[in-house]
């Protein structure tokens, strides 16, 4: 399976993150609809068009119902979306797999280059490369390193659970879209932002 950039993505897996609550969607968030496809399915066609080697990480499995991807389930232990990363790189790092792209199930428009670009930015010294839009970071659209989940432990163990912070601590590169990509990089949050993205053009 060759990816839409023309990789085969063997050295790449990609994990979508849909272990949030989505309080302000009103639950649900995974399963709800984008002009008739629910928003894990969406996510998950991007990633099979990155890798074929994808997974998905959730609180429950039934967040999600029944998907055609293996669930990884996020650590009860670990607050906020840094418990699926830690999930995925474990994955990752059983399957011997160098690098891990991560990315949210609420994110329907990310662009094609996404995978590419942050891979091609991940010089030996970088631990992350997280994409940006206009300057606005996006730490859990990001590719990773797998042998940063050797730091976490200590990184947990301070106290800290954020994303952002992780990636600054391993060594964090960035990736620039322009301002013409914010849509791309929407999160739908809200009944009121999902209403908007039914609108867009497809």
């Amino acid at each position: 399976m060759r990816g839409r950039d023309g990789e085969d993505g063997a050295d790449l897996m990609v994990v979508v993150l849909a272990g949030g609550a989505g309080r302000r969607m009103g639950g649900g968030k995974p399963l709800r609809l984008l002009r008739g496809h629910s928003l894990i399915s969406i996510a998950l066609d991007k990633a099979r068009g990155w890798s074929p080697r994808v997974a998905v990480s959730v609180r429950s499995p039934d967040q999600v119902g029944p998907v055609d991807a293996p669930l990884i389930l996020d650590g009860p232990d670990i607050a906020g979306p840094l418990a699926g990363l830690a999930a995925a790189l474990d994955l990752a790092r059983l399957a011997s797999v160098p690098r891990l792209l991560t990315l949210p199930c609420d994110m329907p428009g990310l662009p094609d280059d996404l995978a590419r670009r942050l891979c091609e930015a991940l010089v030996p010294d970088a631990g992350a490369v997280v994409a940006t839009c206009g300057g606005r970071l996006h730490p859990v659209c990001a590719v990773w390193d797998v042998r940063v989940r050797a730091d976490l432990p200590a990184y947990i163990a301070a106290g800290r659970s954020s994303v952002k912070g992780f990636a600054e601590v391993v060594g964090m590169e960035t990736v620039d879209w322009t301002l013409q990509a914010a849509p791309a990089f929407s999160n739908l949050n809200t009944p009121a932002d999902l209403d908007q993205a039914m609108r867009r053009r497809p």
